[in-house]
Order: structure tokens, then C-alpha cells, then sequence
């Protein structure tokens, strides 16, 4: 229920941008990580779990550059490709990205599925560019940005599974991880306008954004991931870009044509084929005979199980 939770919490961040005050999405973005990395090094004190064990100060400077990215490029895909068709792009490319990255960094092998839904998601993602809109100001820009949200989302999956490997607990590479990504992203607010966020309207969109699909959802995710195993919270998981395309056609009236929404359906299916991924490994490594650890996921399922937006 806490990754359920988190998920749907995830999904109203492009409906949220879309209903608030018109903003420089760079600043959307840094507000909302200037936000999140406050509370969630507030809850990270608090809970007494503000640790990083033996990670680096390098890989977590480079796990909140790859967040900046994807706060930086999914509001823009937001507002130039809309909500339903930018989510479901940058989070279908995320596991193609986070694959490819995994063997590139980390040497990790590439399997069947992953190829499989990397092969879906491509498709749907061609779908989505070339069908147009009926309405829906699909464009090849935006498509591009939720790509590179997709691969900062990815990059942050692969840097966050080592931190996690060296010890840090869920708060605290949380807490890290934002916070350097806070520092990052901050200096944009000297260079963009900041009109739209800084009337009332404004200020309670960056509060709700760093609160709810950020603090909240985080811990919430946090909190999950050490209930349940990998493979649920994969399938869990989908319900982030479902909410989203539900929130753009019902409450923003989206409308992105039947080709663009074949491609989303291709998309969504990647999705679906990684999900059901560790499923088989899991249950052969939780039997009665392995008790002592339980398996992290590999870098490539980690995508689904990181705080990435």
C-alpha cells in the first residue's frame, strides 16, 4: 500500500504543474528539488536514519546531477508535450536507459527482457513522435526532454542501487541525493523568470510539489521497499504513468489521437514485461534455504524501485 501510494502521489506532478500558475519549467523544477531535499533531510534527522555508509561523495554529487536532470527536462517535456504523453514517454525510457547504463558502468549483463522492453518502449515512443496529436501539442522537443528525463531517471537508479550497496539507508541517500541535486539546480533560479511562482498560486504549487509527490512519496516508497520484494513494487510502480494519463485526458482534457495513444499502450507494455522481471529469481532466492540476506536488485530493476521524481 506505501508504494501504491507513492506511485499515484508521482503521477499528479505534471497535472499539478499544468493546473498552477504559468512558470519556467527550470523553475518549477528547482523550487519543487529545493523543497523536497528540505523536508527530506528534516525527516531524515528525525527518524534518526541519515545515513550514508561508505558511499562517495563523488557518486552521490553525481546521483543528484542526474536528478537535476530529470526535474530540469520532465517539466519541460511537461509543458511542451503535455502530461499524459511526457510521463509515460520519460518513465517508459527510464528501464531501457538504466539497462544500457548498467552495462556500460557496471558490467552488468543485459537480458531477454530487458531487450524486449526496450524494444516495445522504442516503438512506442516512435508511435508517440511520428502519430501528431489531435490536440495534444505533441511535438519532437518534448519528446526529446522526456527522453533526457528518462535517462537522468535512469542515471540516478544506477548511482542510487551503490550508494545502497555501500550502506546508506533509504533517508539518507534520499536526504544526500536531493539535496546535492538542490545545490545544483538552485543557481538557476538567478537566471529564469520567476513571476509564476512567486504569487500565492505559486508558492503553494513548489509546497505542494516538494511535499506530497516528493517528501511524502519518498518516505512513503522508502518505507515500502522494506515491506515488499522487488517485483511487486515493479508492478506497483505502474501506476505512476497510468495516473498521469489519466489525470491528462479526464481533469486537463488531453486528447493525444489514437496513434500517439498505440504508442503509449506500447510503452506501458515494456513497462509491464520488466515489471514481471525479478519475479522468478526472487522467489528462488527468498525459499527457507537462503535466509540470512535478502537479493538487491540489479541496476536495471532498480529503476522502478528509486526515488527518481
Amino acid at each position: 500500500m506505501h508504494v501504491l501510494t507513492a506511485a499515484v502521489l508521482f503521477g499528479t506532478t505534471g497535472t499539478a504543474q499544468a493546473l498552477g500558475p504559468e512558470a519556467e519549467p527550470l523553475a518549477v523544477g528547482a523550487t519543487r528539488i529545493i523543497v523536497g531535499a528540505a523536508l527530506l533531510l528534516l525527516i531524515a534527522v528525525l527518524t534518526k536514519r541519515a545515513r550514508l555508509g561508505a558511499g562517495s561523495r563523488k557518486l552521490v554529487l553525481a546521483s543528484g546531477v542526474f536528478v537535476a536532470l530529470y526535474q530540469a527536462s520532465f517539466f519541460a517535456a511537461v509543458a511542451h508535450t503535455g502530461v499524459a504523453v511526457g510521463t509515460v514517454v520519460a518513465l517508459g525510457s527510464a528501464p531501457a536507459f538504466t539497462g544500457l547504463f548498467g552495462r556500460l558502468f557496471t558490467g552488468e549483463r543485459l537480458q531477454r527482457r530487458w531487450f524486449a522492453a526496450t524494444g516495445l518502449a522504442c516503438a512506442g515512443v516512435t508511435l508517440i513522435t511520428l502519430g501528431g496529436g489531435e490536440g495534444g501539442d505533441i511535438s519532437a522537443p518534448g519528446i526529446g526532454l522526456a527522453l533526457a528525463a528518462g535517462a537522468g531517471y535512469a542515471g540516478y537508479a544506477v548511482a542510487g542501487k551503490r550508494l545502497m550497496d555501500q550502506g546508506a539507508t533509504p533517508e539518507g541517500l534520499m536526504a544526500a541525493v536531493f539535496g546535492a541535486g538542490a545545490l545544483v539546480l538552485s543557481p538557476v533560479l538567478l537566471f529564469v523568470p520567476l513571476d509564476g511562482l512567486a504569487s500565492a498560486e505559486g508558492a503553494a504549487l513548489a509546497l505542494y510539489l516538494g511535499a506530497f509527490p516528493t517528501a511524502v512519496a519518498y518516505v512513503l516508497f522508502a518505507r515500502g521497499l522494506e515491506k515488499i520484494g522487488p517485483s511487486e513494487t515493479s508492478t506497483l510502480t505502474l501506476a505512476e504513468p497510468v495516473t498521469a494519463m489519466l489525470l491528462g485526458f479526464l481533469v486537463l482534457s488531453e486528447q493525444p489521437g489514437l496513434i500517439p495513444l498505440l504508442g503509449a499502450a506500447f510503452v506501458l507494455a515494456g513497462l509491464g514485461v520488466l515489471a514481471g522481471r525479478v519475479a522468478p529469481t526472487w522467489r528462488r532466492q527468498t525459499q527457507p534455504r537462503e535466509p540470512r540476506t535478502r537479493p538487491r536488485p540489479t541496476s536495471s530493476q532498480a529503476t522502478s524501485l528509486s526515488a527518481s521524481e
